[in-house]
C-alpha cells in the first residue's frame, strides 16, 4: 500500500467516528467536551455534503436548491459552512412545511429544512452518533448503521418461535412532535458536555415550522425531516430500551425500529403485566400511547396476528416430517405493503403522458423497484402474493401497450407484452 496516498474524507470520518466510538465504550460515563471543532472540519463537511446530495431532496425556505449549490461551487458552499460555524455565526432557519396526500383523505406533513442545515446537521451527526451508538440497545434497530428493518423482522419471528404466545403491538401517538425537547436536551448532556454543540442542537429544537408565510415555534418535538432528528429520536427512546431491559426483560423480548415496537411474551400474564409497565415508562417520558391502536395479540390460537414494518406475522400449523404437529411463526407482507406496490406501478404506467415512453424505458425503470420490493418482502409465506403481484404488473403493462397500440381491448394484449417483457429483461418478485 502507498504510504503516501491521501486518505478521503470518508475515511477521516470513519477513523474519527471509531475513536470516538471506542472511547465512549471504554467509559460509559465519560462526557465528551471538545467535538465542536470536529464539525466544522473541512473532511466532515466534504462527507456530510457527499450524503446530503446523496439523499437527494427539495429546496427549503431559502428556494435553494442542491444544484444551486454545485453551480455556485461546493467548495465555496462548504467553506461559507465552515466559516460561520467556527465564528459562532451559524443559525438555522425554519423547516419548510410541505404535505403529502395520504390515501385516507388526510395529508402527512414533512419538514424540508435546507440545505446548509441538513449539511451541518449531517456533520453534527457524524461526530454525536458513534458516542451514542455506544450506548443503545441490542433490542433497537431504526436509523442505526449496519442495522436493518430485515434484522428487527428475524428477531421478532425468533422471538415468537420461542414459545412468544402474546405481543404487545405498541403505537406512540405523535411521537416525533411530541418528544419533550428538555428530557431530551438532558439525555444528550449525559454524554456531551461541549456547550457549543449542545448550543446547536437546541438551536435546531427551536428553529420552528414556516407554513403560508408564518413561523411556528413550539417546546415540544424534533426538527420535522431534519438529518439530526432520527439520532435525537432514538436518543430519547434509549432511555425506554435500557428501563425495559432492567424492569421488563423477565416480561418478554423488546424489538424496536424508531417509535415502532413490540414486546413478545410467553403468556396471557407476561403480556399483561408489560402492558402495563410500558404505559408507566412511557408518561415519564410524557409520551401517550395511542388508545385504539395499542393492543395485545394473541398468537396462540392462529387467529390473530400483527403487523410491523410491512410484514404481517402470524402463528400457524405446520407438521414435521414424522406427522408431529407445531406451531411456527410466519410472515408475509401486509395488505397496506401491496396496495403500495399496487400504486406505485399504476402511477407509472397509468398516465396518457407515459403512452409515449418505450417498453424499455418502463422496464429500467420497474426494475430497480421490483428488486428491491422482492428482496424485503419476499419469504415463503410470501409466494401466493407476490405471484398476485407480478401478475397485476404485467397486466398494468398490458393496458398501457393496448393504449399505446391504441386498442379497444387490453386482455388480447397479455400474452404479447408479457413475452416482449421477458424479451426486455423484466425482473419478478416471485
Amino acid at each position: 500500500m502507498n504510504a503516501n496516498r491521501l486518505t478521503t474524507p470518508k475515511e477521516n470520518v470513519q477513523q474519527l467516528q471509531e475513536k470516538l466510538g471506542h472511547a465512549a465504550k471504554e467509559n460509559k460515563k465519560r462526557r465528551f467536551h471538545a467535538l465542536y471543532d470536529k464539525v466544522y472540519r473541512m473532511d466532515i463537511l466534504w462527507e456530510a455534503w457527499r450524503r446530503v446530495r446523496a439523499n437527494k431532496g427539495s429546496a427549503g425556505v431559502d428556494g435553494e436548491t442542491l444544484s444551486d449549490m454545485e453551480k455556485q461551487g461546493e467548495r465555496i458552499f462548504l467553506l461559507e459552512c465552515h466559516q460561520l460555524l467556527k465564528e459562532g455565526r451559524y443559525h438555522p432557519q425554519p423547516v419548510r412545511r410541505h404535505y403529502i396526500p395520504k390515501k385516507d383523505g388526510k395529508k402527512r406533513p414533512l419538514g424540508i429544512p435546507t440545505v446548509r442545515d441538513r449539511v451541518i446537521q449531517m456533520a453534527t451527526k457524524l461526530v454525536m452518533e458513534p458516542i451514542f451508538e455506544s450506548d443503545f440497545q441490542e433490542s433497537s434497530f431504526g436509523f442505526r448503521p449496519k442495522r436493518s428493518a430485515k434484522g428487527a423482522l428475524d428477531r421478532i419471528r425468533k422471538a415468537c418461535n420461542r414459545k412468544g404466545n402474546g405481543v404487545i403491538d405498541v403505537d406512540i401517538q405523535g411521537y416525533f412532535d411530541n418528544i419533550n425537547q428538555e428530557k431530551l436536551m438532558k439525555l444528550v448532556e449525559m454524554r456531551i458536555s461541549d456547550r457549543r454543540i449542545l448550543k446547536l442542537v437546541r438551536k435546531w429544537l427551536q428553529a420552528g415550522v414556516m407554513e403560508e408565510g408564518t413561523v411556528r415555534r413550539s417546546d415540544l418535538g424534533t426538527p420535522q425531516g431534519g438529518v439530526i432528528s432520527p439520532l435525537l429520536a432514538n436518543i430519547y427512546l434509549n432511555y425506554f430500551d435500557i428501563l425495559w431491559e432492567r424492569y421488563g426483560g423477565e416480561y418478554g423480548e423488546l424489538t424496536r425500529y424508531a417509535d415502532d415496537l413490540v414486546v413478545v411474551c410467553k403468556t396471557k400474564k407476561d403480556a399483561d403485566r408489560a402492558y402495563e409497565l410500558i404505559r408507566t415508562i412511557m408518561e415519564r417520558l410524557e409520551l401517550t400511547l395511542h388508545p385504539i391502536k395499542t393492543r395485545i395479540v394473541g398468537l396462540w390460537t392462529g387467529e390473530e396476528g400483527f403487523d410491523f414494518l410491512g410484514m404481517h406475522h402470524r402463528k400457524t400449523k405446520a407438521e414435521t416430517s414424522k406427522g408431529n404437529v407445531y406451531y411456527t411463526t410466519q410472515q408475509w407482507l401486509t395488505r397496506k405493503a401491496e396496495e403500495r406496490i399496487r400504486e406505485v406501478v399504476k402511477e407509472r404506467l397509468a398516465p396518457p403522458g407515459m403512452r409515449h415512453k418505450s417498453l424499455f424505458e418502463h422496464v429500467d425503470w420497474l426494475n430497480p423497484k421490483i428488486q428491491g420490493w422482492r428482496n424485503y418482502y419476499y419469504t415463503a409465506y410470501s409466494q401466493r402474493k407476490m405471484a398476485k403481484l407480478d401478475g397485476y404488473i404485467l397486466q398494468r403493462l398490458a393496458r398501457w401497450y393496448a393504449k399505446k397500440r391504441q386498442r379497444s381491448r387490453w386482455m388480447g394484449s397479455i400474452k404479447e407484452i408479457t413475452f416482449m417483457a421477458r424479451q426486455s429483461g423484466l425482473k419478478t418478485l416471485l
